[in-house]
């Protein structure tokens, strides 16, 4: 009588290694490529985050400025003082946030801890994303507006 074999022949396990390598090498530039997407969806979306902040402190200003609204009490002025924004104090420049931790920042609600970036506070002000394969080509820039214009947000996301 005949015993039956238990367990994979040699040719079967090499079989199975090579499908195994084949679909790794197709999957892995997919993932990275889904690593780049996901980083320049995320530049994206915080660009998106400070330009309706900015928006929104300014228009919170100008109420302050017509004394429309008195609770809480008006601080923005034409060119500096605080907007209150959900009960954050945000610092304004000529009507719009000021390029700082206390200004855009607070007004946006990014935390560098908790949303992966790297910020640098400067003339301007950077949002890198972290992870980026060349950092300074997946940023946000916010530059402080200038007396009677607009602050000036840039997204540089050619090599997130």
């Amino acid at each position: 009588m005949r015993q039956r074999s238990r367990g994979f022949t040699l040719i079967e396990l090499i079989i199975v290694i090579t499908i195994i390598g084949i679909l790794a090498a197709i999957a892995l530039p997919r993932y990275i490529a889904a690593q780049r997407d996901a980083r320049t969806a995320k530049a994206q979306a915080i660009y998106g985050s400070v330009r309706a902040a900015a928006a929104l402190a300014k228009a919170r200003c100008e109420l302050d400025l017509a004394a429309l609204v008195t609770t809480p009490a008006p601080t923005c002025t034409s060119t500096a003082g605080t907007a209150s924004m959900d009960g954050t104090a945000v610092d304004m420049v000529n009507r719009y946030p000021a390029a700082t931790l206390t200004g855009i920042l607070a007004a946006a609600q990014i935390d560098s801890a908790n949303d992966g970036v790297t910020i640098v506070i400067g003339p301007p002000l950077t949002i890198t994303m972290n992870g980026a394969t060349t950092p300074a080509n997946c940023r946000i820039s916010y530059t402080a507006a200038p007396a009677n214009g607009s602050p000036s947000i840039l997204l540089d996301s050619t090599d997130c």
